[in-house]
């Protein structure tokens, strides 16, 4: 059986496995992702977690650009949209899996992994045979 961050890991490992590799495809994960967190944590909540999520993921991938500058939600990715895209598929999406799973690390460990797992499930609609296969 799987611990519940097993689970969590897995979702992720399952979404990248899915979705077509580059920067577009991870700027549309975390556009929803923050969608859903936000409603959550709000606006400074998400931007805090993740400015923290890149900080603590720069060691492995110290090309990963901080956030935005920009008060416009709408930018907010558009520094990691440049830094993926300025690397291979392959680091590109290794990073950005790296990214995601140390938010949603960070985020289970402030509102739990019940609530944070059913987060990423709505977020990337995840279907109820993933729901029961892994749950």
């Amino acid at each position: 059986m799987e611990t519940p961050d097993q689970v969590r890991h897995h979702i992720i490992d399952s979404l990248m496995a899915r979705h077509p590799e580059g920067a577009d495809a991870a700027i549309v994960l975390w556009e929803k992702l923050a969608t859903e967190v936000i409603s959550v944590v709000g606006e400074g909540g998400f931007d805090s977690l993740y400015a923290r999520s890149v900080f603590l993921s720069q060691p492995r991938f110290p090309w990963l650009a901080a956030g935005s500058s920009s008060p416009q939600a709408a930018h907010r990715f558009a520094p990691l949209k440049t830094s993926l895209a300025a690397q291979t598929p392959v680091q590109a999406s290794e990073a950005n899996r790296l990214l995601l799973t140390t938010f949603t690390d960070i985020v289970a460990s402030l509102i739990g992994e019940t609530l944070t797992t059913g987060i990423l499930r709505s977020a990337w609609a995840m279907s109820q045979r993933t729901r029961t296969a892994r749950s």
